[in-house]
């Protein structure tokens, strides 16, 4: 328990008021997964991703667990985004590993993450091939902003902010989307929302999958 505080101190370093996420990724990513167990993964259907999450409202030793384990099962999915209710668990809680435009990998965790409204100068929408673990083997385009910036707690619940471009920028606009119960195929049109369910419905998922009644 004290190392992991230890380290968790050590990645809420922040910059202009944002989280430091990009210094000791590898080491960081492989510290959570080695404590964690991963655990399938839901699929659209299931009626814990079509929901609002519950906040979290306890920061201790449940909380780190269940962080660990997302980490642990967002590598076997080879993702690079996982929220809580991706694997079953009704709280507002994501975990990222995810590279920006330029490559700059970012690591962390952030609860009841609030997306922030951004100035229409900075709404620069980046039309781009998108995927998700719990609608598997499925892609569609779909034009996000290129920029975001999200609010939330850390795992001890402190005030963090955490910002991204470009691909990064798409990874938390997504996840915090799967916390107030969205998916992306939610904001596709109708045809492409179908043309994704296909794709799944045809493809094999490489990590297993929790299967729905």
């Amino acid at each position: 328990m004290a190392s992991q505080q230890s380290q968790q101190q050590t990645d809420e370093q922040v910059n202009d008021g944002f989280v430091v996420d990009t210094e000791n990724c590898e080491e960081r990513e492989l510290a959570y997964r080695e404590r964690g167990t991963s655990r399938p993964i839901t699929v659209v259907g299931n009626p814990v991703l079509h929901k609002e999450c519950k906040d979290v409202t306890e920061f201790g030793d449940e909380l780190a667990s269940l962080i660990d384990d997302m980490f642990a099962s967002q590598r076997t999915a080879e993702g690079v985004g996982l929220a809580a209710n991706q694997i079953g668990v009704d709280l507002k809680v994501f975990v990222y590993d995810c590279p920006d435009d330029d490559g700059v990998r970012h690591t962390g965790v952030v609860c009841n993450p609030v997306l922030e409204e951004l100035a229409p100068e900075q709404r620069n929408l980046d039309d781009s091939n998108e995927g998700c673990l719990s609608v598997p083997t499925a892609y569609a385009s779909l034009a996000r902003p290129d920029y975001a910036v999200v609010r939330g707690q850390d795992a001890q619940g402190n005030p963090i902010k955490v910002r991204g471009t470009g691909y990064f920028a798409r990874c938390l606009q997504h996840e915090t989307d799967h916390l107030y119960g969205y998916l992306y195929i939610d904001r596709l049109s109708k045809r492409d929302r179908k043309d994704a369910l296909r794709q799944m419905a045809e493809g094999t998922p490489r990590y297993e999958v929790v299967p729905n009644d």
